[in-house]
């Protein structure tokens, strides 16, 4: 039987939480206009979704409910690269920042799928 490691939850909880401070970051460097600020609270909102649920798995009560909270994080990991795919083509922020913000919530969505995917299956341990 395969069992989680928990250096890997760290290690992602910490991406996750860098993860959404960079988009904080690029997010107080919007042009005060209206599309900017609407665009920048919802890629701030999906961005540090993910990190926070998480978080927020590890005080699941079941495995079920562990799931649901990586499932729902990595449903904001798909969300916030709309929105980043959005500023960049509106023009609100740097391409090659949001391209490397794209990037790293590819990999972090990448690496949340493989654990849903794992926690589907009845071969894993806690």
């Amino acid at each position: 039987m395969q069992k989680c490691d928990p250096k890997f939850k760290t290690n992602l909880a910490e991406r996750c939480y860098k993860f959404g401070l960079k988009v904080i970051f690029l997010t107080d460097k919007l042009p005060n206009k209206r599309s900017a600020w609407v665009i920048g609270d919802q890629v701030m909102r999906s961005a540090t979704s993910i990190g926070a649920n998480i978080v927020e798995a590890r005080a699941a009560s079941s495995r079920l409910e562990f799931k649901k909270f990586y499932e729902i994080s990595l449903k904001s990991a798909n969300e916030t690269k709309y929105w980043l795919e959005l500023r960049k083509d509106a023009g609100l922020a740097d391409k090659n920042m949001i391209n490397a913000l794209s990037d790293e919530v590819t990999q972090l969505a990448n690496m949340i799928a493989a654990s849903v995917i794992k926690l589907k299956s009845k071969r894993i341990n806690f």
